[in-house]
């Protein structure tokens, strides 16, 4: 029997996506063999890839004037490849820090080049955002940057800020696809795929074509978004495998609803879960509940013993990753698009009654 998985990242696979690579690991389509045995200059695999750019542009409706395609070196690469390719001379970059991964972006950019922080969580424990309509960009910006979900605190951006001809760059990592986002808001959105999209190892890119003529022209291969652009993301060898799971995971999110369904989705595993939080004090969110996160749900018991039973009992009935991250303590449970909605119904159930054993 499998567990329940609420895990941050890597995280829950759909079971119908994880039987079809078992299928198909060893002979893909009966074609003789694997598809992460296959070249990525052959017919079998640019198949495969351009099926999975397919369905993703139909999903997020993508607009043409957009690249797609996908990289290694995860979310963290990103941090450095913005700022060198974008964070020219004269410049300046606007962040916003709300979390572990903006402040990690913010930090390699600052080492970069110039950088104006207009809006730092810190006082607040990085619990709150700023309204996005007191977003404007610095004179003479590059571009503004933000988290839209971030993992650690569970605080999500629920709508973006207006930044007008300076491009808006956006890491979706955890809350891609999980609702509708008008992709033309944005110069870029990016993200690891292992929590919403697929397998750990891949990185998508989502770039507006013009925002190659912004960037510094020179600079080592690897790092030119130009380059990657030019050759579809496949200047060298791909992370085949975790591709190969975003198409299935891409097929999956297609077959059960497309995004919309995802957003009903997300808005109905959420609201379980935060109805329990808020229905007493034994259960404490310390994110503004403007801004709470609905993939990444954080919450505090009176006492970290009483949180530490918690993570207990919870894996002995099978419930997994429900201990929050070791930066912030407390407890909390990752709800992504693949994760089913039983387990969500399981994981309240298991609270409301850990509260009548121990409240």
């Amino acid at each position: 029997m499998r567990k329940k998985n609420y895990f941050a990242g890597p995280s829950v696979l759909p079971v119908e996506v994880l039987e079809e690579m078992r299928e198909n690991i060893v002979d893909y389509e009966g074609k003789g063999l694997s598809i992460i045995e296959a070249s990525h200059r052959g017919g079998l695999f640019e198949e495969m890839y351009d099926s999975c750019l397919s369905t993703f542009r139909e999903l997020l409706s993508i607009p043409d004037d957009y690249d797609v395609y996908f990289l290694g070196g995860g979310a963290t690469l990103q941090f450095t490849m913005i700022p060198t390719n974008f964070l020219t001379p004269g410049k300046v970059a606007d962040y916003s820090k709300t979390g572990t991964w903006s402040n990690k972006a913010c930090s390699d950019a600052q080492k970069l080049g110039n950088v104006n922080v207009f809006f730092d969580g810190k006082s607040s424990n990085f619990t709150t955002l700023p309204d996005p309509a007191t977003v404007k960009p610095s004179e003479n910006s590059a571009y503004v940057y933000l988290c839209a979900n971030e993992t650690i605190g569970g605080i999500e951006w629920k709508d973006f800020p207006d930044t007008g001809d300076v491009p808006l760059i956006a890491d979706m990592s955890s809350d891609i696809l999980s609702r509708p986002v008008d992709v033309k808001k944005f110069g870029m959105i990016y993200g690891g795929v292992q929590k919403n999209l697929g397998p750990a190892g891949a990185t998508f890119i989502i770039m507006r074509k013009d925002m190659l003529e912004r960037r510094n022209e020179n600079l080592t291969a690897y790092m030119d978004y130009a380059l990657h652009a030019k050759e579809k993301g496949l200047y060298n060898t791909p992370p085949v495998f975790s591709i190969w799971g975003v198409k299935l995971v891409l097929e999956w999110i297609k077959r059960n609803g497309g995004v919309a369904g995802m957003d009903a989705l997300a808005e109905k595993k959420s609201s379980l879960i935060y109805d329990v939080i808020d229905s007493s004090d034994f259960w404490r969110s310390p994110v503004d509940s403007r801004y709470r996160s609905r993939m990444n749900i954080v919450f505090r018991l009176p006492s970290e013993e009483l949180e530490a039973k918690f993570v207990k009992e919870a894996t002995a009935a099978d419930m997994l990753g429900l201990k929050g991250h070791r930066s912030v303590g407390g407890l909390r449970a990752s709800l992504y698009n693949a994760l089913p909605y039983e387990d969500v119904v399981a994981l309240r159930d298991f609270m409301l009654d850990f509260e009548k054993k121990n409240g």
